[in-house]
């Protein structure tokens, strides 16, 4: 195991410590290390700066419309492609594709997609009286635009989950439902739903630790504009840091943000383990 705990050691461990002996100092450009201790003082200044609660703000209002979206629209899907019709197996092969993808070519591909003057997003808009739209100018729609992109790269992920899931169901009882006279909706609502329930929770616990790492989708598509309406809290780090070569105040920003995640995971863990035990 040696071998094993050394790696995780230096790959794991020692940014976290780094990064935390750097929030509790200044910062010494000339050694690239933690220079003279201040104590809490980088964490009162980032707390009294109203930059970070607005990108914080920014952040929340992305996951808590992106996360649901993406588990219902994965697990939708999946129910859809796991029913009995011809073809559902190219199906399945081309949901792949977003997953691959680099996000930083997705960012740049839906830039294109979403052009107000040339995009194809706006062309078909357009088709059906709608538009067209300034997506990367308007602050509501350049969020809906980033949402956009994610759900389109993320959602083949759940449904690979959620088709799993659907797969490794006990066909026993789904039998018995057919021949009881169940039709298919009573099926879904009754049987397969709460059968599913851990793997929804646990799916969307998943998604969450992925989602709050928000950034290269953001920083290929809109940079965090217009103005800072898209301006999530790990760009506004990257930016104060390698920009404002501001990285002691950066670094207090890196282990607020942990800290948070740490502490969201362990209540949302929590609540997957009660709905486990409940159904």
């Amino acid at each position: 195991m040696m071998p094993s705990i050394v790696l995780l050691l230096v790959t794991l461990a020692y940014p976290i410590f780094y990064t935390i002996d750097i929030s509790f100092s200044t910062f010494d450009l000339s050694t690239f290390g933690a220079g003279e201790w201040v104590g809490l003082a980088n964490y009162e200044e980032v707390l009294n700066d109203y930059r970070f609660w607005d990108a914080l703000k920014v952040t929340l209002v992305y996951l808590v419309i992106a996360l649901p979206l993406q588990v219902a629209l994965g697990f939708a899907i999946a129910f859809l492609i796991n029913a009995e019709w011809g073809g559902r197996g190219l199906i399945r092969a081309l949901f792949i594709i977003p997953m691959v993808v680099a996000p930083v070519v997705a960012g740049g591909i839906w830039r294109m997609i979403l052009d107000p003057l040339w995009g194809l997003m706006n062309y078909a808009l357009q088709g059906i009286g709608v538009g067209p739209l300034d997506w990367f100018g308007d602050p509501n729609l350049a969020m809906a635009a980033v949402i956009i992109i994610d759900t389109w790269r993320w959602t083949p992920f759940i449904v690979l989950i959620a088709t799993a899931a659907l797969l490794a169901l006990p066909k026993d009882v789904f039998e018995a439902a057919k021949i009881d006279g169940a039709n298919w909706w009573s099926t879904l609502w009754s049987i397969a739903l709460p059968l599913l329930i851990p793997i929804i929770t646990a799916t969307f616990v998943i998604r969450w630790l992925g989602a709050v790492k928000m950034f290269d989708i953001v920083l290929a598509a809109t940079y965090g504009g217009p103005g800072k309406a898209t301006n999530v809290l790990n760009l506004f780090i990257y930016e104060e840091a390698f920009r404002s070569l501001r990285f002691a105040e950066s670094s207090a920003m890196a282990v607020i943000v942990l800290v948070l995640t740490m502490v969201l995971t362990a209540i949302f863990l929590y609540g997957s383990r009660k709905l486990e035990e409940r159904f």
